[in-house]
């Protein structure tokens, strides 16, 4: 009876080791296939670039315009970016804005958004101009316009010894203005060093009268015909004048 008792006891602890001895194995053949055979999925680390916003920019330009009597007159013209939802805004104190100014505002937006790459329905553009004369206006800030809002759009400085005037066309290429010389005198006048002007228009020709007489008895006869003269605007004005074709040449001269 004995015998039979510690038989069985000796197989209990048989079964005992080889279920260890199983489940030893069966976790050295798991951790090698998991090893071996399975990959984790690598989960990609994505950085991301902060990229920062100007939240307000001010930028100034000097503008260079007639005035209603003929004479040439220069007015800082400001433009502020803030960001916002793409209001084109205007400030105006002691000046009649005309409606075409307003039309070269629009363009001048277009155009700068375009050659930026800058969304500008982002922000918010105030244009202001600050003149004792009674009306400056017309097309022929369009230039002026473009070059300061591509500055306000990228946050940047631009010279005030640079000067501009011009009209803008939606492909960005500037187009032809009157009152060059007058224009050109008013800009010597606040320090500007150097005027842009239209392609063809360093130069200006004008229309000197010339009247000669003649006398017969009591009677003086008298004839006046015109001559076409053309002055240099540059040498006349006592400034550096140069041509430009498009508003993206003319703004590498206002950059800092």
């Amino acid at each position: 009876m004995k015998y039979h008792y510690q038989r069985s006891k000796q197989k209990k602890w048989l079964v005992v080791v080889f279920l260890l001895i199983g489940i030893l194995i069966g976790s050295l053949a798991t951790y090698y296939y998991f090893t071996t055979y399975y990959k984790p999925i690598q989960t990609p680390t994505q950085t991301y670039t902060a990229v920062t916003e100007p939240v307000y920019s001010h930028v100034e330009i000097n503008l260079v315009a007639v005035d209603q009597d003929g004479n040439g007159v220069s007015t800082p013209l400001i433009v502020e970016s803030k960001l916002g939802n793409g209001k084109t805004l205007t400030n105006i104190e002691k000046l009649l804005f005309w409606t075409d100014t307003q039309q070269s505002i629009q363009i001048a937006k277009y155009v700068a958004e375009n050659l930026t790459n800058i969304n500008a329905s982002r922000y918010d553009l105030i244009y202001s101009i600050e003149s004792d004369a009674t009306v400056i206006g017309g097309p022929s800030a369009g230039a002026a316009l473009t070059i300061a809002t591509i500055a306000a759009l990228r946050n940047e400085k631009i010279r005030d010894d640079v000067v501009i005037t011009g009209t803008i066309n939606g492909d960005g290429t500037i187009g032809e203005i009157g009152g060059v010389l007058e224009k050109a005198k008013a800009a010597k006048d606040v320090g500007a060093e150097l005027l842009l002007v239209p392609l063809g228009q360093g130069e200006q020709t004008f229309l000197k009268p010339k009247e000669s007489c003649t006398r017969r008895g009591s009677i003086i006869f008298c004839r006046t015909t015109y001559e076409a003269v053309t002055v240099n605007i540059g040498q006349e004005a006592g400034i550096s004048v140069l041509e430009v074709e498009n508003i993206g040449d003319a703004y590498k001269y206002f950059k800092l």
